[in-house]
């Protein structure tokens, strides 16, 4: 069991920054991701549509042999966190909950800003969870949807002129808040952080939560003791549903290191034959 990989899901590319986090953190772990290029972007997309895509993802990584799953995406942690969790029984970490009890650690001010897909703003999980994080503390929580972010970063487009004009119009009526904390609710959007950075001004803390969920799966895995005791390196296996040429390019990117191994997939159609 501890010598099987960890899984990772995302919609696309924007998960790579929490597998990047977590090979960092748990260097002898190998490591399957899955992106689901074929449908990406879930944030414009129902409730019903992100839990059925869900689950289809994580079966798949099941399929695989993983030892625990890491939803590496936001807009899946706020709308199909607890359909996963009914349907598989495997240790289950996404990424909204570390983002959170980061925002709420960092604040000055209590001022929290929250920018996410249109599904991760309309569920009001963030909000929610930051809440929860700050039981003792009256905190303001503004949330704004950036639905050009992803395709922006789905295309390679993550410090062009354009993608400076798009962080301008969405990024301006949090500078009115006067926030001084601001929480990248989408995975893809951590891509585009200098352009955010110098939008938003610098003396906004801007929360990653790539780096504390990474933190968190070390955390889960030593309390389960799970954790893989080689000495070894761990392995990287990549799958997508589509547009593997324009996946491997942009993730060789972020990475800053050839893909060890990468393959085309489906993932539908199969969500039943790992469920409970």
């Amino acid at each position: 069991m501890n010598s099987l990989p960890i899984g990772i899901f995302d919609s696309g590319v924007g998960g790579l920054t929490v597998l990047r986090a977590v090979r960092r953190r748990l260097p002898q772990e190998s490591v399957i991701y899955l992106g689901d290029t074929a449908r990406v972007p879930y944030g414009v997309k129902s409730r019903g549509t992100i839990e059925r895509y869900a689950v289809e993802d994580a079966g798949f990584l099941l399929r695989k042999g993983v030892k625990m799953l890491v939803v590496a995406c936001n807009t899946i942690s706020a709308n199909a966190r607890e359909r996963l969790r009914a349907e598989f029984d495997l240790p289950l970490l996404s990424v909204l909950g570390p983002g959170a009890r980061m925002a709420a650690r960092v604040t000055r001010t209590g001022r929290i800003g929250v920018i996410a897909t249109e599904a991760t703003v309309e569920s009001g999980a963030y909000e929610r969870a930051i809440r929860v994080a700050s039981p003792n503390r009256d905190v303001e929580i503004f949330s704004h949807a950036c639905p050009l972010f992803v395709p922006l970063v789905e295309e390679g487009e993550t410090d062009s002129q354009v993608a400076c004009l798009v962080a301008e119009q969405y990024l301006a009526p949090l500078r009115e808040k006067r926030i001084d904390t601001l929480v990248l609710g989408c995975t893809h959007y951590p891509l585009l952080k200098p352009v955010i950075g110098a939008t938003i001004g610098a003396n906004v803390t801007l929360v990653d939560s790539a780096e504390a969920t990474a933190e968190e799966t070390a955390q889960l895995l030593e309390n389960r003791r799970a954790l893989n005791q080689s000495s070894s390196g761990g392995v990287s296996r990549f799958y997508v549903t589509d547009a593997a040429g324009r996946f491997h390019k942009i993730a060789e990117r972020i990475l800053g290191e050839p893909l060890d191994y990468l393959e085309a997939v489906e993932v539908w159609g199969h969500d039943k034959l790992e469920s409970k």
